[in-house]
């Protein structure tokens, strides 16, 4: 048996290619993702370690607000075994770009840089800043960004907003940070650091000496205390690196379900294609079994091939998972990703036994039903001269099956969108259950909605093209539960881009939606920390300009605030002034005046208080003030501070505040160039007042949005890809299948032509019927799960993609066609006939 297997495979080479191709595919994809990761985070505990590899022992700090004083740095420096200690100085301080505004969403990072042994900071390019108070670095991404070059003057805010500049000598590399990848870095001098940012202490000391053990016990002696933390070289090396790793592995869990959907439809490709073969075997295993076989040497000679096929398509599926991995780094270091260089692409023993393992299981776990089914085969079958055609019956255990699977999925759909609380994970993971159940009940009943399908969708067909038109629909529901499972794989891909698709575009009006409500103007300034630093006199002066309809000035300071559950919080405490709507859920903002509050209400739940109640809030000029809640607004909408009182009384709590935003609507009939230009040149003196639109935001928000469109869509176009083969490969075994039947029509008149589009319109209706099952279950579950996941959602379905994605499907299934139908009209009449 093992003979007449292997000789069986070397006999049908071409048969199980596309079998291979799709398990080779599917393999590649997760094996891909393991390289590129396990890359990425070699690199990146490379570079750690490296760089941590200078320290002997670390002093530092719990949470962000901890600071190790300087005289803690002279004790360390006076320390027996000590060659060098530095402290590490990080705090903000603005770069102002080009345009004369703070650059990038975040203030600066402002880093020391130490000289000596202990400098942890790789300069790409230039020097570093040495001990020149007057030079500085930056990091090659922030420099890139605002086009900056060595040898050019910076201009960086001092604490006081002073601008200081400086001679640009070098560019570094931010390294493994997250922190400093988003914010940007800006290096000086260590001394010159402290100065920059304020800073009256340092975030880390790093300390050099011969003995790291002895080291950290002398250091732990005199260091030790509350809020700090002494570790060796290794250790802090090990911390950075699993921090680094925390991206890698989200980036990871995130590829793999992709690669794990394509699993799934390559499975169901396999499943089909070994039931098709099992089918078309008949003869053969009957005969096997004349000749001696038992069904248990039958099974296993199935089950053997699938192993073979496994095995062979995991090892090229690893080989193209280490291309499609090292192709992806090469990629992300021309788009100038933070990656870490020098990484050698590499292939990890794990990556290697969980492709081959995945690859194995997943194709001869997809074999078990048809090898099950070929030891049913009776040797009788042997001398029949045609394979008998099954013919699906519809079962009462099937419907009802099906009809319980649907409910319950429908159900459980039903209940995370409507009765859960939206934004909750629960509600989406319920929504999520509920798909994959519904899933199931569809693919159970999927052989008795074939038919039906297959003759409104082929109507259109079988009346343009005639003959070969009809003859390819009543093909298409010939063996409705081949068709099912050929189809179904594509269903997965498309339900998946359609789920997508809705959720992006009704994600993009919802929002957009929300965004008109909580700020319905024209354009916001505030600072980059969205801090009360704005002049007064900016709204003052933009108040007067006649191309402007209105302009609300907000303002806050925090303050402790206890309510009646006991406890104190520091909350934000604000006022406004200008024409404003707030959005209020109890009680009312109208008349607000002293001894009156307005709460939101998340913070009103902390607090325990509701109109009518009253809190105490500690001010800064009049002490602590009791307060009456007048109303409570909705926090999701709101734009005003946690809790905001009456604009004459906030003035006598807490003194003249500067404005933290303002809201401009312009004038209707002004141009929106001419309203721009005012607000610009009113804030221009203020290089950390920034103006944005709200054109603006839509336009970074649909961006994102559509990137992540970009990318969700082309992931998931590999589960497509895959499912395409699978109507190719099912349209190949059918041919081989229908020879005689593809040759008696040939006798009877049909053409060459009319025999390849009978098969191109059998493909087209598989693939509509896959991908029209899709789009439904797609629309259905994208309106659960978006609104599971926002309240108050606005449902969308984009029709134009939602189209495409059919009319792409009909077309890919056409062209998987293209070397089936070749193969059958080239094919002997005579020499047809004469087969089987």
């Amino acid at each position: 048996m093992l003979r007449t297997t292997l000789a069986g495979l070397r006999a049908h080479r071409l048969r199980l290619l596309l079998t291979s191709l799709a398990i080779t595919l599917g393999v590649g994809f997760i094996a891909g993702t393991f390289v590129l990761t396990d890359t990425i985070e070699a690199g990146f505990a490379q570079k750690v370690t490296a760089d941590a590899g200078k320290v002997g022992v670390a002093v530092l700090t719990e949470g962000p607000d901890g600071r190790l004083p300087a005289a803690l740095l002279e004790e360390v420096r006076a320390l027996p075994g000590v060659t060098d200690a530095q402290g590490v100085v990080r705090g903000p301080a603005p770069l102002i770009g080009k345009d004369g505004k703070t650059a990038g969403n975040a203030p600066t990072t402002a880093l020391s840089i130490a000289s000596g042994p202990l400098n942890r900071v790789v300069i790409v390019s230039g020097t570093g800043p040495g001990s020149d108070d007057q030079a500085a670095v930056l990091d090659e991404n922030t420099a890139k960004a605002q086009g900056l070059k060595t040898g050019d003057t910076i201009t960086v805010l001092d604490p006081q907003g002073r601008k200081r500049t400086f001679r640009l000598v070098g560019l570094l590399d931010p390294g493994v940070d997250q922190e400093l990848a988003y914010t940007g870095v800006v290096g000086f001098t260590p001394a010159m650091a402290q100065r920059m940012t304020g800073e009256k202490g340092f975030r880390e000391i790093d300390v050099a000496g011969a003995d790291p053990a002895r080291l950290r016990t002398a250091v732990a002696a005199v260091a030790d205390g509350s809020g700090r933390e002494v570790v060796t070289g290794e250790q802090l090396a090990e911390r950075l690196a699993r921090q680094a790793g925390v991206e890698t592995k989200a980036l990871t869990v995130g590829l793999l379900m992709f690669g794990l959907v394509s699993m799934l439809v390559a499975a169901l490709v396999i499943y089909n294609t070994f039931t098709i073969l099992v089918a078309q075997r008949t003869r053969e295993m009957a005969l096997l079994r004349c000749i001696g076989a038992t069904r248990g040497q039958v099974f296993g000679s199935v089950l053997l091939e699938s192993a073979v096929i496994g095995v062979l398509s995991s090892v090229l599926g690893l080989l193209t998972g280490y291309g499609l991995g090292a192709a992806t780094l090469a990629v992300l270091g021309a788009l100038d990703a933070p990656l870490p260089t020098g990484a050698s692409v590499r292939l990890a023993p794990g990556t290697i036994v969980i492709g081959l393992a995945v690859g194995l299981l997943v194709t001869v776990g997809s074999a078990v039903l048809p090898a099950r089914t070929s030891t049913r085969v009776a040797p009788v079958a042997a001398l029949r001269t045609q394979v008998e055609e099954q013919v699906f019956r519809t079962g009462l255990i099937r419907v009802l099956a099906a009809g319980l699977f649907l409910l319950t999925g429908l159900g459980l759909a039903g209940v995370g969108a409507l009765a859960l609380e939206p934004g909750q994970q629960v509600s989406l993971v319920v929504v999520m259950a509920g798909g994959a159940v519904t899933f199931l009940g569809v693919m159970i009943l999927g052989p008795v909605l074939v038919r039906p399908l297959s003759a409104v969708i082929g109507a259109v067909p079988a009346r343009l093209f005639g003959v070969p038109g009809r003859l390819a629909v009543d093909n298409s529901g010939r063996n409705p539960k081949r068709a099912a499972t050929t189809t179904v794989a594509l269903t997965v891909g498309v339900t998946l881009m359609t789920l997508i698709s809705v959720l992006t575009a009704s994600t993009r009006v919802t929002l957009t939606a929300k965004l008109d409500d909580q700020f319905p103007i024209d354009y916001m300034v505030a600072t980059q920390e969205r801090d009360s630093t704005i002049p007064r006199s900016v709204g003052e002066e933009l108040r007067r300009r006649p191309e402007l309809a209105s302009v609300v000035q907000v303002r806050f300071a925090e303050a402790k605030v206890s309510g009646s559950k006991g406890g104190a919080s520091r909350l934000e405490v604000g006022t406004y002034r200008g024409p404003m709507a707030p959005p209020v859920t109890a009680g009312t903002m109208r008349g607000l005046g002293d001894g009156q509050v307005a709460v939101a209400d998340d913070v009103a739940g902390r607090l325990g208080v509701r109109v009518g109640d009253s809190l105490s809030v500690a001010t800064g000029r009049a002490r602590a003030v009791r307060l009456a809640v007048v109303a409570v607004l909705n926090a999701s909408e709101s734009t005003l501070p946690e809790l905001t009182v009456a604009e004459g009384a906030f003035d006598r709590y807490f003194g003249a505040v500067p404005d933290s935003r303002l809201m401009i609507d312009a004038r209707d009939g002004v141009a929106p160039e001419r309203s721009r230009a005012v607000v610009d040149a009113a804030t221009a003196a203020y290089p950390t007042v920034k103006v944005s639109s709200s054109t603006e935001v839509r336009g970074e928000f649909d961006e994102t949005l559509d990137m992540l469109l970009m990318i969700v869509t082309g992931l998931l176009g590999l589960a497509i890809l895959i499912s395409l083969l699978g109507i190719a490969n099912t349209l190949s075994l059918s041919v081989h299948e229908r020879t005689r039947e593809s040759a008696l029509l040939r006798a009877l008149g049909l053409t060459r032509p009319q025999l390849r589009r009978t098969l191109w319109v059998e493909a087209l209706v598989l693939g509509l019927i896959g991908a029209l099952v899709g789009v439904v279950l797609g629309a259905v579950f994208g309106w659960a799960a978006v609104r599971a996941m926002i309240d108050g959602a606005v449902y969308a379905v984009p029709y134009g993609q939602v189209a495409l994605f059919v009319a792409l499907s009909g077309v890919a299934g056409v062209l998987a066609a293209v070397l089936p139908a070749r193969r059958a009209a080239r094919a002997s009449i005579v020499g047809a006939l004469a087969s089987g």
